[in-house]
């Protein structure tokens, strides 16, 4: 399967517009966002960076940047988002003292010199990447040698239940391609980061009713982007339907949602790979257990 795509598969004005709407009260329901961040500080640790210039991708309300600023304050944090709302919202709540700014771009066209940057930053920003090549060699181009890029994203089993939901009343997308984990890797290497590790950590969400559910995915600005979605507002019978085949995965009262959280890091300043041609060793890919 190839990462390579013949066009973004999301709509950009819709994803801006969804995460626009959702800045105000993406704080109160960002639970997987603040636990994925967590799990990537966490697997950086061990490894001692001395990071003067960190951009975080995808910042959203800035939550990572602030913790990133906090180790040493010499640090300068370039929080960057296509949502103005949500950069509006970071600056609201970092401290003045705090060497942090924002910056609204698109993370496909980063307005950053080549090399100008020891740490990159990814939080969940990858399920909103229709283009892996072209979005790694941007993080390759500004990441200086020896750089760390840092990731976290969805694996594809991750809202199987909702997508299982969705197939059995229509066969239109609606809910995000999560790229498979090896492909994520093979991507990462072609454009020229080195020594690719990755893992997975699975996460389990119960809600006792769908309402939360759909309140939390709304919330988060996690909706349907896709070009390929119906162009008109779905019919109130359609998503009963749909709302009835995911009733029918309760059980014991609770509805389990399982979502593959998928952390990995690469290095700057590797060679850049010729057109099919991948190296990864499988021993590098493990699941986490616990």
């Amino acid at each position: 399967m190839s990462t390579q795509t013949p066009h973004n598969p999301f709509r950009r004005s819709d994803v801006i517009r969804r995460f626009d709407r959702a800045a105000a009260d993406f704080a109160d329901s960002d639970f997987v966002h603040r636990h994925a961040c967590d799990g990537l500080l966490e697997r950086m640790r061990p490894m001692q960076l001395k990071s003067k210039r960190i951009l975080d991708l995808g910042c959203a309300t800035g939550a990572g940047s602030r913790q990133l600023s906090r180790p040493l304050r010499r640090n300068h944090v370039i929080s960057l988002d296509i949502s103005q709302n949500m950069l509006q919202r970071a600056r609201q709540q970092r401290s003045r003292l705090a060497r942090i700014s924002e910056l609204r771009a698109d993370a496909m066209q980063l307005p950053l010199n080549t090399g100008s940057v020891d740490l990159v930053f990814a939080n969940m920003l990858l399920p909103w990447i229709g283009d892996l090549d072209g979005f790694f060699t941007e993080v390759a181009r500004v990441l200086r040698n020896d750089g760390l890029f840092a990731y976290s994203t969805l694996g594809p089993a991750s809202l199987a239940g909702l997508r299982q939901a969705w197939s059995s009343v229509d066969d239109r997308a609606h809910v995000n391609p999560f790229v498979d984990m090896h492909n994520v890797a093979d991507a990462v290497m072609r454009a020229g980061l080195r020594d690719p590790i990755v893992d997975i950590d699975p996460l389990f969400i119960s809600y006792r009713d769908l309402s939360a559910l759909f309140r939390d995915l709304t919330a988060t600005g996690a909706r349907n982007c896709l070009r390929t979605r119906f162009p008109h507002l779905t019919g109130k019978q359609h998503f009963q339907r749909m709302r009835h085949e995911l009733q029918k995965q309760f059980r014991g009262g609770t509805l389990s949602v399982e979502l593959e959280i998928v952390y990995g890091h690469a290095w700057g300043g590797g060679p850049r790979q010729t057109p099919g041609e991948f190296r990864l060793d499988p021993s590098q890919i493990g699941r986490r257990q616990g």
